[in-house]
C-alpha cells in the first residue's frame, strides 16, 4: 500500500490513493495520488514500473504523475513509463503546467476503456463504476497463456465507487477485495458517489470474496466502527489498511 488516503485527511502520512502490485520482476501501480510518489520511490525504482493504471481523474488518484514525469525527465531521461487512464488525462497534466507536450516528455499515456488488457505478467480487467463520468474499477490477476487467469485468485480494486453492484462483474469467488470505504460505518451522503462499510460487506458476501482490505476512509470516521460495519455483513477477514502495509494475493 503506497497511499491509502482520501482527498483530504488529518491522519499524518495518509497520502493519496496508490497501490503497488508485484509478481516476480514485474510491477504495476494502481493510481498515484497526491503525496504518494515519495513512498513509491522508496519502495521501487519508478522507472521500472510496467505501467501506472489510473482509475479516474480526481487529483487524489492521479496528480503525482507530475512527480513521476519530473523524475523520469530529469533523473532517468532514457526511461519512459506506460500510463493507462481515462481519456483526457494527458490534457489535464499539460494544462496544469500550461505546457503542451508536458506529459508526453516522459509518459506514454493510453486511453482506458472497458475490457481486458495485459501489463507484463498481469491481466487487468476494467469496468466502469459510478463516480465520475469516466471512473473504473479493476480486477488484476496473473496472466496465463492458456487464458485461465479468471480461475486464479485476483485483486478487485474499487477505485472510487458509488454503487457497489458495479463491481460484481469483475469479481470471482476467493478474490481479495480492495475497496474504498469513504463514509465509514455510514450512511453515505446522497450523491457523494462513494461507499460505506455495510455496502462493502454486502458486496464481499455477494461475490464470495476471500477477504476485504479497506481503504480511502475519510476523516471523522472511527476505524474500529468501520471495520465492524463490514464484518456485520461479511464473515471473512477484514482489515483497514494504511500506507506501508504489505500482503500477498492470496494471503
Amino acid at each position: 500500500m503506497i497511499g491509502a488516503g482520501p482527498a483530504y485527511t488529518d491522519r499524518p502520512g495518509a497520502t493519496g490513493a496508490s497501490y503497488l502490485l508485484r509478481l516476480g520482476d514485474a510491477s504495476v501501480l494502481l493510481d498515484l495520488g497526491h503525496g504518494s510518489f515519495a513512498r513509491l520511490a522508496a519502495t521501487i525504482d519508478p522507472a521500472t514500473l510496467g505501467a501506472v493504471v489510473i482509475s479516474h481523474l480526481h487529483p487524489d488518484h492521479f496528480i503525482d504523475l507530475v512527480a513521476l514525469r519530473h523524475y523520469l525527465r530529469w533523473e532517468q531521461p532514457r526511461r519512459r513509463v506506460r500510463v493507462i487512464g481515462p481519456a483526457g488525462l494527458d490534457d489535464r497534466l499539460d494544462a496544469l503546467h500550461d505546457e503542451p507536450g508536458f506529459s508526453a516528455a516522459a509518459l506514454d499515456i493510453e486511453p482506458l476503456t472497458e475490457g481486458t488488457f495485459t501489463v507484463a505478467t498481469f491481466e487487468i480487467q476494467a469496468a466502469r463504476v459510478t463516480h465520475t463520468a469516466s471512473s473504473f474499477g479493476f480486477r488484476v490477476s496473473e496472466a496465463t497463456p492458456d487464458g485461465a487467469s479468471a480461475a486464479r485468485p485476483g485483486l478487485i480494486y474499487s477505485g472510487d465507487c458509488g454503487r457497489a453492484e458495479d463491481l460484481d462483474v469483475l469479481a470471482h469467488p476467493g478474490d481479495t477485495l480492495l475497496s474504498e470505504v469513504s463514509f465509514g460505518p455510514g450512511p453515505v451522503v446522497p450523491d457523494a458517489g462513494h461507499l460505506d462499510g455495510p455496502a462493502v460487506g454486502a458486496l464481499a458476501t455477494r461475490v464470495g470474496a476471500g477477504r476485504v482490505l479497506l481503504t480511502h476512509l475519510q476523516m471523522g470516521f472511527d476505524r474500529e466502527a468501520t471495520v465492524d460495519s463490514v464484518r456485520a455483513r461479511f464473515d471473512g477477514p477484514v482489515e483497514l489498511v494504511d500506507p506501508g502495509y504489505a500482503t500477498t494475493i492470496p494471503g
